[in-house]
């Protein structure tokens, strides 16, 4: 394994001892879980801002936001922790199923140069309608053990990933800063609250898919039939009438706004790509995302492999329960310092604790140390929670409002192309460690001088300038 041969970033005794005082705890993960969850719950009850200074109409338009949104990524968290072992249970191959898996973030990649300028066009509502009829497709197509329908799915599935990270958050920004013109600070609030319910439903859609897979056996309606059922297949057809309910209240009490109206079917395309180009902030705004989240789902695709040895596998839902309560606790943190600390300093932030989360995974893979590994990742997932609503909120300022799906989505194709490579390239643990490494470093970079001697170059029609409080 090429971790072996890398040299330690901590002092071989200095992360010896810390191994052995932690690997020698019984039951590590479990008994994690009492104070992680405490301290997510103080945490949470501590950010939750004050409803008693919130203007009219604003109570409302959280509601109808946060009750779809909630239902949207719960979809997608419902379904994660199954997609691959509901290919393995049809039998496939890991070539075909990293073929499936590279499909979806293709499709991805190819839907995020264009779907934006389609949502900014025809509206961000109707963007948000597209990512659930989109993803109720994918989730019935997974009841066919068929390599061409499942590829469909995977298909449409990643058309969807690149509606739900940018129509969603796009629509929220223009209903809260152009139509009912909230003040500004309380932009980082709704993204605060956003990304804190969506780590909460994280935990608790985990639980509960799995209570639904243990449900019932997977199997064939009949013999030699090609239409499964039960077992794997029941999280997704959860996932799918999640996505009912959320169709329905975005359909019923959303709004419709738009962005530009280019009169070419390119335009949109060609003038999110001049205005990034020809500012420096978008420009550094772009790479930043990209480094962080290529780095994140560089991530995703190795925690596993990194916690399991020849003595140990961990118990991935319990692990993966801790993860999504370190990033709640980071959202929180998030929210509470966000009157004090700049978007950009947090950004930062998440720069520094992020490389140092990386570089004790790479020594502590050095060592045998899963444990130890196990807390940087948490420490790192921490940052996650942090960096979404830094990250949304600076981008909320930033880009212009006429062209905000089609950038954002834009900002998404690197990432996805990064996550190809990582597929393609099947790099291993430790060496995807260093790469992450790497790219922290790059990103506090490129938060230096971010917005310094840079502000008369950010694009008209920013909501840099926002409504400020009375």
């Amino acid at each position: 394994m090429a971790s072996q041969n890398m040299p330690p970033v901590l002092p071989h005794s200095l992360l010896a001892l810390i191994a052995k005082n932690v690997s020698d705890r019984p039951d590590f993960y479990q008994t994690a879980i009492l104070p992680l969850a405490l301290l997510t719950g103080v945490l949470g009850f501590s950010a939750f801002p004050s409803s008693a200074a919130w203007p009219n109409g604003f109570p409302r338009f959280v509601a109808v936001y946060l009750s779809a949104w909630t239902l949207c990524v719960a979809s997608d968290w419902l379904q994660g922790p199954y997609v691959y072992a509901l290919y393995e249970a049809y039998g496939f191959s890991p070539h075909q199923i990293a073929q499936l898996f590279l499909a979806g973030f293709g499709a991805a990649m190819f839907c995020s140069s264009f779907v934006g300028g389609l949502a900014d066009r025809y509206g961000r509502k109707r963007g948000c309608i597209a990512y659930c009829l989109l993803c109720i497709v994918s989730c019935a197509t997974k009841h066919w053990k068929s390599y061409s329908i499942l590829m469909v799915g995977r298909i449409t599935g990643g058309f969807a990933q690149s509606l739900l990270f940018s129509c969603f958050e796009c629509w929220m920004v223009s209903e809260h800063t152009v139509r009912n013109q909230f003040c500004s600070s309380l932009l980082p609030s709704m993204f605060g609250m956003k990304f804190s319910l969506m780590y909460l439903v994280a935990v608790i859609s985990g639980f509960i898919a799995q209570c639904g897979a243990d449900s019932s056996s997977f199997a064939p309606v009949r013999e030699n039939s090609l239409l499964h059922v039960g077992g794997n297949l029941v999280p997704f057809d959860m996932a799918a009438c999640v996505l009912v309910v959320a169709l329905a209240i975005i359909t019923i009490f959303w709004e419709e706004n738009f962005g530009h109206a280019a009169q070419a079917e390119g335009m949109h395309f060609w003038e999110g790509l001049t205005s990034i180009c020809h500012s420096k902030p978008l420009l550094k705004l772009g790479l930043a995302t990209a480094c962080f989240e290529s780095a994140m789902y560089s991530f995703v695709f190795n925690w596993t492999p990194a916690l399991e040895s020849a003595d140990e596998i961990p118990p991935h839902g319990v692990a993966f329960a801790l993860m999504m309560m370190a990033c709640m606790c980071g959202a929180s943190v998030s929210s509470m310092i966000n009157d004090t600390v700049s978007d950009l300093r947090r950004l930062q932030l998440v720069a520094g604790m992020g490389f140092g989360a990386f570089a004790v995974a790479v020594a502590a893979l050095r060592q045998g140390a899963a444990h130890v590994c196990f807390c940087s990742f948490l420490l790192f997932e921490f940052c996650v929670g942090i960096y979404f609503p830094a990250a949304g909120s600076l981008k909320s300022k930033l880009v212009p409002e006429r062209l905000r799906v089609t950038v954002y989505n834009m900002y998404r194709v690197p990432m996805n192309a990064a996550v190809v490579s990582l597929l393609l390239t099947n790099l291993s643990t430790g060496l995807c460690f260093r790469f992450c490494c790497a790219l922290m470093g790059i990103l506090f970079l490129t938060t230096l001088g971010l917005l310094s001697g840079d502000e008369e170059s950010v694009p008209e029609g920013s909501t840099k300038e926002a409504k400020a409080c009375t």
